[in-house]
């Protein structure tokens, strides 16, 4: 195989015109991390053979434990372990760029994580780190999350340049902030690792998804956990990938699958251009 050098993927964009293919991994992972790696595996290699040059992943994709307290015992530290190694690994194999979803990093406090997004560039080069800001907190009946007891919270809203263009990392709860996306100035892309409950997702997931594509002009990336997991938790999937006018390109309802769409610049700035709502914004100056 020959190996990437920096400019690949800025090369075949120009070749394409701008146009490019991206991927959303919709996955129910478990507790157990070797099954969960070998499943990303296999959906991120269908993704490939399908053409996407960038690929997102769930939210804790890699582990979905049976208890909220599991994901304490496999954390990394930044930088180091198998979690990290396969998405460098991976990216690097295929030459793509991978948004590793989220994991559990060591946090400063001892009996929490942070709940970490990973980019790693097509050189397996890790190239942006995003710490999930807003942690969810349900008292739904009988279904009860509390992140805020494992989970340390970040604080730094993260947009990274790339050869795709502006991307703007959230996670999951992260959607229901628009504040926290207005502050990605100029982003075009959104990537967006989730693993939305049944219960909130199936009223509120595709209206929040479509509503930061639209007030944004941008396009998102949801990349879901959907379906019935070994510890009773049921997610509620709908990976989709959203253009700037609102429209769902692709969209997978539940289970293991690649969701897959074309992204096209172009397309992106004439819509910026016709409709230049980006530039009208006033209250944010007062």
């Amino acid at each position: 195989m020959n190996m990437p050098d920096a400019n690949s993927t800025q090369k075949r964009i120009a070749e394409q015109g701008n146009a490019f293919k991206v991927a959303a991994i919709q996955m129910a992972s478990g507790p157990n991390i070797t099954g969960n790696l070998s499943e990303a595996r296999r959906l991120i290699e269908k993704a490939v053979e399908l053409g996407a040059r960038l690929v997102v992943l769930p939210e804790y994709f890699p582990i979905m434990g049976m208890k909220e307290t599991d994901k304490i015992a496999v954390r990394e530290q930044p930088g180091a372990g198998p979690i990290q190694q396969f998405l460098s690994e991976t990216a690097r194999k295929h030459q793509i760029w991978l948004v590793g979803g989220s994991i559990p990093l060591t946090a400063s406090t001892p009996d929490k994580v942070l709940n970490s997004c990973l980019v790693f560039n097509e050189l397996g080069e890790q190239v942006a780190h995003y710490d999930k800001i807003h942690l969810f907190n349900l008292d739904l009946g009988n279904e009860q999350y509390h992140e805020a007891k494992t989970i340390e919270p970040g604080n730094k809203v993260v947009v990274m340049d790339s050869p795709f263009g502006r991307i703007g990392l959230a996670i999951c709860y992260d959607l229901r902030f628009p504040e926290l996306f207005r502050a990605m100035k100029g982003v075009d892309i959104i990537v967006l690792p989730s693993a939305f409950t049944e219960s909130t997702g199936k009223m509120h997931w595709e209206p929040l998804v479509r509503a930061r594509a639209i007030e944004n002009l941008a396009y998102v990336i949801a990349a879901a956990q959907g379906g019935y997991h070994v510890s009773g938790r049921e997610t509620h999937g709908h990976s989709m990938i959203v253009d700037p006018w609102g429209r769902i390109l692709d969209e997978l309802a539940r289970g293991s699958g690649v969701v897959i769409a074309e992204i096209n610049r172009g397309y992106q700035a004439s819509l910026r251009t016709s409709l230049p709502a980006l530039e009208h914004r006033t209250l944010y100056r007062c």
